[in-house]
């Protein structure tokens, strides 16, 4: 393996170069191979024993840095922040030329971990572990989970709890808040070398244009409402939108107080340190240009107002577009027709009144789509009537676009899943694994990467949550 550090050579004012604090008699709980695998690591046991997994040692070329960037956080600007208890250990080359970040979080203390002891508990880091696995599974954007280990370190959060770390990859973590950082620092030449640092290394197609930073805001705009198009379309409340947790590359990062919708919810608050209601799954789409804007505002220096407010045109096309085409393929539509979208709001309103769960509704609305009267969908529904009345247009517009029923059913299966990560799911594998036991969340992970396989149809992890499960309060120490 061989790794780079472009990062503290090329911005060395946005990092601190810091050593991991090993965590006590540490092990490696859990290993993502399917990972290892598209990063080409050894397969060996002499790599997984290596105490690189819990800090106590770096693998050959890796130089630890912790990186510093501010941002609003529950639309407050809240200053300095950074890696308070990550480290990005090294870019990995790989053999396509290609470069990969290695983070690990939990890493004990930075110069920006302010108040905080820089550690993880073994909840967090398997609720990340899962979360991103899930979303990668389900083909959005995201960071991933490389390891999960574990030690005799006890943490104080809620409850005392085992302190973890987790090594999760990304293309880069190149946030919102780096840029924040500098503008109200008031640092526009070092601002200006960040974007041509990002434009070099993400976006060199636009190295040589004239018109560069306008064309790559406005490609973040683009990335950001697809992103944010795709958490909807599955259900996904991630929680805490602070600036700083938004990704320049478009995405999914920092999993923290995040769930995928049981009933539908449209007014979800998923994080219970939310009191508000900021980060509530209906409000994600407006938060996201929100963040634009503010993002928008540190680039000030670099664009026009006129081009800032051209550039921010294209995020409602690129989330409705990219929600739009998700939800038609939902229902087994392909072609934009004028009742698609009141045929989608009165669906949702039945599923609302019925607390219809969002991801069963439409998993069985793929086998349900070619039958007269709904088959097993129908059976979900109280209100038969108005379930009938729906079916009924719904039927109808299908006959505008006539397909075979196995091909249709075939196209739905593919972006309707059968499995994702309810809150419940992830707090039986944090369960199991607090008592060394790493098979629930073995076979979660295994599920989670093939959710629209039709053998998980029969799984229990493509059940409705028990109550207990809808009940889970999950808070920003998640």
């Amino acid at each position: 393996m061989k790794f780079e550090h472009q990062w503290c050579s090329e911005l060395p004012e946005l990092c601190t170069e810091v050593m991991p604090t090993p965590l006590q008699q540490g092990k490696l709980l859990y290993f993502n191979r399917h990972l290892a695998s598209d990063l080409c690591l050894p397969a060996s046991e002499e790599m997984e024993k290596s105490s690189v997994w819990w800090g106590g040692e770096l693998l050959s070329g890796m130089r630890p840095i912790a990186q510093v960037y501010s941002g609003h956080q529950f639309g407050v600007w809240a200053g300095q922040l950074g890696d308070g208890r990550g480290l990005l250990l090294g870019e990995q080359l790989l053999p396509n030329g290609n470069k990969v970040d290695w983070h690990l979080k939990g890493a004990g203390k930075t110069p920006y971990s302010r108040m905080g002891d820089g550690r993880a508990v073994l909840r967090s880091t398997i609720r990340e572990f899962l979360a991103s696995e899930a979303m990668h599974g389900l083909g959005i954007a995201t960071t991933r989970a490389l390891s999960i280990a574990t030690g005799s370190d006890i943490i104080h959060r809620e409850v005392p709890e085992p302190g973890a770390m987790l090594i999760r990859t990304a293309q880069s973590h190149l946030r919102f808040g780096h840029f924040e950082h500098l503008f109200y620092r008031q640092q526009p030449e070092a601002l200006r070398k960040l974007a041509d640092y990002s434009i070099t290394h993400f976006w060199p197609e636009l190295a040589e244009d004239e018109d560069r930073y306008f064309l790559w805001f406005s490609d973040i705009v683009r990335r950001t409402g697809m992103m944010i198009g795709q958490w909807q379309s599955v259900g996904f409340a991630h929680g805490v939108m602070n600036t700083d947790n938004m990704s320049l590359l478009g995405l999914t990062l920092d999993y923290g107080p995040y769930a995928f919708m049981d009933d539908y919810q449209p007014d979800l608050i998923c994080n219970h340190s939310d009191y508000q209601g900021r980060y509530a799954f209906e409000n994600q789409p407006t938060i996201g240009l929100w963040n634009l804007n503010r993002l928008a505002h540190a680039l000030s220096g670099l664009l026009p107002v006129d081009k800032i407010k051209l550039a921010l045109k294209n995020y409602e096309p690129a989330l409705m577009g990219t929600w739009g085409e998700r939800m038609r393929a939902k229902l087994g539509l392909y072609e934009a027709k004028p009742q698609d979208n009141d045929l989608l709001i009165e669906l949702f309103a039945l599923m609302e009144r019925e607390k219809a769960d969002y991801t069963q509704t439409f998993r069985l609305l793929s086998y349900s789509a070619g039958s007269e009267k709904g088959g097993v969908l129908r059976d979900n529904f109280i209100d038969r009537a108005a379930f009938d009345s729906w079916f009924l247009r719904y039927q109808q517009r299908l006959a505008l676009e006539p397909m075979e029923i196995s091909l249709r059913q075939t196209r739905m299966l593919a972006i309707n899943p059968a499995v994702v990560l309810r809150n419940y799911l992830a707090q039986e594998a944090i369960r199991a694994a607090e008592q060394g036991d790493t098979t629930v969340l073995a076979e979660l992970h295994l599920a989670l990467l093939n959710p629209f396989s039709q053998q998980l149809d029969s799984s229990p992890f493509a059940e409705r949550p028990p109550q207990w499960g809808k009940q889970l309060e999950i808070s920003c120490s998640s």
